[in-house]
C-alpha cells in the first residue's frame, strides 16, 4: 500500500464498477417532503410486463470515471449499461413584457364562440331544446335565435307547454264539458257559407247543436227511452218513445215548414194530416220497426234544404204562411217555433243519454220567449172561450191599450212584455198592468214546453191573483207534442 492510501492503480480499476452500497436512510418525519424532486415518469406505452427495467446511467465525473460511492469505494464494473430513454423536455411558457409566464393558446378544438347555424336547423332543434335534450352549444345557438325570430320563439312556447302536460302529475283526461263548449262558442260565432236570414238563425244553430249531440251518441243509445211531456186543458200528459223516435217526430212537424216552401214532405205531402201531433202518430205507425240512428241523415238533410230555400228565397218568403190544422204563423215565426222545440227535445235526449245540454245563446232565447210572449193573448182568449179562464173584464176596441200582466224575464234571454188580459186584437201597456209575475227565463221556456206545472212556475207573484192563474195556465197550454 502506498501513503495515499490506494493499493495500486489496477486495484482501482477493479473496483471501480461494483455498486455503491447505499448509506443510512433518515426517518420520514425528518425528510422535506416538497424538496424532494419526484420520479422521472415512464415513457408512453410503458414496457412489457416480463422486460427489465434498465437502470438508469450513473453521472460521469470530469476526468470521465465512474462516481464514487459515498463510502469513497468504486463501483462494480458490470459492463456498459443501457442508456436510457430521454424524455422530451417541455417547452418554457414564453414570458410576457413583465417578465411573467404567458399561458397557453386554448385548443383550437375547443371554442367558446356560440355556434352558427341556420334558420332550418335551429327550427327543427325546437322539440328537442323543448325537451331539455340539445347540448350546451346547441341551446345556446336556439335561445339567441328565439330572442329575434318571433314565430320560432311562439313555437317555442308551445313546445314548452305541451312539455309540461308530459310531466305532469294531474289526470290528462280533458273536461268532458269542453267539447259543449268549443262548439257553442263556434257555433256563435262561426260565419255562414250562405247568408242566413237573421229569423232563421236560431233554427240554423239548434240544428246543428242537436246534430252535434246526436254524433256523440253510440248505437244503443239511440234505442234509450225518453218520455216526452205536455200539457192538455188542466192536466199533464206524456208519452214514451227513444231517442231515434224523437228525431223522427221532428222531421214530421218540419214537413210543414217543408211543404210551405215547396218542398218535398217526409209523409207524403198533400195526404198527412197538418196537427203535429196526428203527424207524428201517423209517422210512428208507418214506420214498420222502431227507428235506429239511420233517422239521423234524412231529417239532417230536411234541415239543411230548409235553411237553404229559405236563404235564396228573399225577403218576402218569411210572410208565408205555415199552416198547423188548428192555427197557422207566418214562416219566420214557425221556424223560431220549431228552434224552440228542437232546443227542448234535445234536452230530453240529453237527459235520457246523460249528456250536458245548455241552453240557446241569451239572443236566440230572448226571441224564442218573444214568440210565445206574442201568443199568450190568442192562447188566453182560446181558453176563455172553453170555459177554462176567467171572463173578460173590460174590453177595448183592437189596437187600443188594455188590462194587462207585466210579464218580467230575469236572466238569460230576459226582458219585459205586457200582456193584453181581455182581448187578443188589445196592446198591453205599462200604465194599464193590474199584475206582475217575475220568471227566470229558462224557467218560463219550461212552463211553455209543459215540462213544469204553472204552480210551480211562478218566481214572484203580485197583483190581480186570477190574472196571473190564467196567463200561467195559458203560457203552458202552448206545449203540445
Amino acid at each position: 500500500m502506498t501513503g495515499g492510501g490506494r493499493e495500486s492503480e489496477g486495484g482501482e480499476e477493479e473496483v471501480r464498477g461494483a455498486r455503491r452500497i447505499p448509506g443510512p436512510r433518515g426517518a420520514a418525519d425528518d425528510l422535506d417532503l416538497a424538496s424532494v424532486p419526484l420520479p422521472p415518469l415512464p415513457p408512453p406505452g410503458g414496457t412489457a410486463p416480463d422486460e427489465a427495467v434498465p437502470e438508469q446511467a450513473q453521472p460521469a465525473s470530469a476526468s470521465g470515471d465512474a462516481p464514487e460511492s459515498d463510502a469513497g469505494e468504486p463501483e462494480a464494473d458490470l459492463g456498459p449499461a443501457p442508456a436510457a430513454e430521454a424524455w422530451p423536455e417541455p417547452d418554457p411558457w414564453p414570458e410576457t413584457a413583465d417578465g411573467t409566464p404567458e399561458p397557453p393558446a386554448p385548443d383550437p378544438l375547443v371554442s367558446s364562440a356560440p355556434v352558427v347555424l341556420p334558420h332550418q336547423v335551429l327550427k327543427a332543434l325546437l322539440g328537442a331544446w323543448a325537451l331539455s335534450a340539445c347540448s350546451a352549444e346547441e341551446t345556446a345557438a336556439v335561445e339567441d335565435h328565439l330572442t329575434g325570430c318571433a314565430p320560432c320563439a311562439d313555437e317555442a312556447l308551445r313546445l314548452r307547454d305541451a312539455v309540461g302536460l308530459l310531466h305532469t302529475d294531474g289526470s290528462l283526461d280533458l273536461d268532458p264539458t269542453l267539447r259543449t263548449r268549443v262548439l257553442d262558442g263556434c257555433f256563435g260565432r262561426r260565419p255562414a257559407r250562405i247568408p242566413v236570414p237573421e229569423w232563421a238563425a236560431p233554427y240554423d244553430a239548434e240544428t246543428a247543436r242537436l246534430d252535434a249531440l246526436l254524433r256523440d251518441i253510440g248505437d244503443s243509445e239511440w234505442h234509450a227511452p225518453v218520455r216526452l211531456q205536455w200539457f192538455e186543458e188542466e192536466r199533464r200528459v206524456s208519452r214514451r218513445t227513444t231517442v231515434a223516435g224523437v228525431i223522427g217526430h221532428l222531421m214530421a212537424v218540419d214537413g210543414l215548414l217543408s211543404a210551405a216552401l215547396g218542398l218535398d214532405d217526409p209523409l207524403d205531402g198533400g195526404k198527412a194530416p197538418l196537427d203535429p201531433t196526428e203527424r207524428t202518430e201517423t209517422y210512428w205507425s208507418a214506420t214498420r220497426r222502431p227507428p235506429t240512428r239511420a233517422v239521423r241523415e234524412p231529417w239532417r238533410a230536411q234541415s239543411h234544404e230548409l235553411i237553404r230555400t229559405a236563404s235564396f228565397a228573399g225577403r218576402n218568403v218569411a210572410e208565408t204562411s205555415v199552416s198547423y190544422g188548428a192555427f197557422a204563423l207566418p214562416l219566420q215565426d214557425a221556424a223560431l217555433d220549431r228552434a224552440f222545440e228542437c232546443w227542448v227535445h234535445g234536452g230530453d235526449i240529453a237527459d235520457a243519454v246523460d249528456y250536458p245540454y245548455p241552453a240557446p245563446s241569451a239572443a236566440h232565447l230572448h226571441r224564442m220567449i218573444d214568440l210565445a210572449a206574442r201568443m199568450l193573448p190568442a192562447a188566453l182568449a182560446g181558453r176563455r172561450s172553453a170555459g177554462l179562464a176567467g171572463p173578460a173584464k173590460d174590453l177595448v176596441a183592437a189596437g187600443a191599450p188594455g188590462r194587462s200582466l207585466h210579464l218580467e224575464i230575469e236572466g238569460h234571454g230576459g226582458g219585459d212584455w205586457y200582456i193584453a188580459l181581455d182581448s187578443p186584437a188589445a196592446v198591453g201597456a205599462p200604465e194599464r198592468a193590474v199584475a206582475q209575475v217575475a220568471l227566470d227565463g229558462v224557467e218560463f221556456c219550461r212552463l211553455v214546453a209543459g215540462h213544469i206545472s204553472p204552480v210551480e212556475a211562478a218566481a214572484g207573484q203580485e197583483g190581480d191573483r186570477e190574472a196571473i192563474r190564467d196567463v200561467l195556465f195559458a203560457a203552458a197550454s202552448l206545449s203540445r207534442l
